[in-house]
């Protein structure tokens, strides 16, 4: 994919290493003067610019990245490079960083973000998810709350353990997308058993998480 990244402080510099290890082309558009620094990410593309005017973004050639990551350290910026990414440049996928979990009712697709990360909501899903076992845990919101990535881990008195995926009667607008089991990922298929201490990683709506918990017989 190609991504672009406004803001190259540490946050955008450690996505960019990241993205670019993965295989991925990455441009950093930065607007302050001392922190364009492309000696830090050589293999990036370096754009000195405020991502908040339509005139540096079709400089840049937005429209072309598969991916805008709105990764500044102010909330304000963020929401209105979401917005431009998405409105003027149809950019198919924004990711925005939201730095005061105040903000976070901002963060939605009505200012152009598909996915909003918060640090402190993600901090706590993963305390969460490290010591909840036989519980439903929510890692992430995609557009807002319309979905979310949810996990549950089996305990070892499970009653599933043995019994394939397809016995899960899931509700609707839910999905199990992934088993992690040790150090292996599966693509669950029907006839898959299932295993105790497997985390169970589920796509689901808000509004049916509570049938997600009892379809796993909790």
């Amino acid at each position: 994919m190609r991504v672009a990244i406004a803001g190259a402080g540490a946050v955008g510099r450690s996505i960019a290493h990241e993205l670019i290890d993965g295989g991925h082309q990455v441009m950093l558009i930065e607007r302050q003067a001392n922190q364009f620094e492309p000696e830090t990410v050589e293999q990036a593309d370096w754009v000195l610019g405020d991502a908040c005017e339509v005139s540096t973004l079709e400089e840049s050639g937005v429209e072309r990245c598969d991916v805008v990551i709105a990764a500044t350290g102010d909330d304000k910026v963020n929401v209105v490079v979401s917005l431009l990414a998405k409105t003027e440049f149809a950019v198919r996928r924004v990711v925005a960083r939201v730095n005061n979990p105040a903000n976070e009712w901002l963060f939605t697709d009505a200012w152009g973000v598909d996915v909003a990360v918060s640090t402190p909501r993600m901090l706590a899903a993963m305390v969460e998810e490290a010591v909840s076992v036989g519980d439903l845990v929510r890692l992430m919101t995609f557009r807002q709350g319309q979905a979310n990535l949810v996990e549950l881990t089996l305990p070892a008195e499970t009653p599933l353990a043995g019994k394939p995926v397809s016995e899960i009667a899931l509700p609707r607008d839910s999905t199990l997308v992934t088993i992690l089991r040790g150090e292996r990922v599966i693509v669950p298929q029907p006839e898959d058993p299932l295993e105790p201490g497997d985390e169970l990683l589920f796509v689901a709506n808000a509004e049916v998480e509570g049938d997600v918990r009892k379809a796993l017989g909790y």
